[in-house]
């Protein structure tokens, strides 16, 4: 019994160690949970990019339900928006998760790593640029579609990608933070269920604890992170991880 106990903690121990990561840089920045645990995923430990996004994705369905309760009790949702961002958020995660698990991975991977070194470099500038410019946000569905699509095929993104464009575009900080992490839940719901239905639950289950354990611990020490670490300098930080390891992860997977 001691032996079966510890051969799956010594299993999980490396996807504790990538949630407990993932977990720390997101509670300082608000973002890149997913996009950090899918780039150790696929580009260092080399998982199939669809089971990468799903494992990603079932953990995110209990972080973000904690995360929307809270914003919900601070009233830091701002609804005219949540409503906006859900259906087209939640059709492209469902989209996104179907094109990923009809393709063979040795075939998405590069693309995948692709988006990743993209998602590292955009991150990287707009670090080196904070704070951004102040503009009347005017792009919400179209940003929310394509936000989704991009979450669940590369396994991370939505809050890169939807909350940073919102700020740029000039909503209201707060407002946006708590939207999009409340909408978030509903994305990762549907996202996960469909690569269940895709997949089966068996292969993800495992993997998925891991993350799911390092990410509560780090909860905590994110928050700390958060008051102690300048927004411009976690962004400038994650952007150079991300792009060196993405880029990696690219170049083994195109020799």
């Amino acid at each position: 019994m001691h032996e079966i106990l510890a051969i799956d903690l010594s299993a999980i121990w490396p996807f504790i160690l990538i949630g407990f990561a993932a977990q720390l840089v997101d509670g300082a920045l608000g973002m890149a949970f997913g996009v950090i645990c899918n780039t150790l995923l696929v580009a260092v430990m080399g998982v199939p990019p669809a089971t990468a996004s799903a494992r990603i994705h079932v953990v995110e369905v209990f972080t973000t339900a904690v995360s929307g309760i809270s914003h919900l009790i601070h009233r830091n949702i701002e609804w005219a928006l949540f409503w906006r961002l859900l259906i087209p958020g939640v059709t492209g995660g469902v989209l996104g998760a179907y094109v990923l698990t009809s393709l063979h991975a040795d075939i998405v991977k590069p693309f995948v790593l692709a988006y990743l070194v993209a998602i590292g470099i955009w991150l990287l500038v707009r670090g080196l640029l904070y704070p951004p410019k102040v503009q009347k946000p005017t792009v919400v569905a179209p940003l929310g579609l394509i936000g989704g699509f991009l979450d669940a095929a590369g396994g991370g993104g939505w809050g890169p990608v939807v909350t940073s464009n919102l700020l740029v575009q000039g909503a209201e900080p707060r407002k946006v933070v708590g939207t999009v992490n409340s909408v978030e839940f509903f994305l990762t719901l549907a996202v996960s269920a469909t690569f269940i239905y895709q997949l089966g639950f068996a292969d993800i289950a495992g993997a998925t604890l891991g993350l799911l354990i390092g990410g509560v611990f780090a909860a905590p020490l994110g928050a700390i992170m958060a008051k102690r670490f300048s927004v411009k300098l976690m962004l400038t930080l994650v952007g150079i991880v991300l792009t060196a390891t993405s880029a990696f992860g690219l170049y083994r997977a195109l020799i």
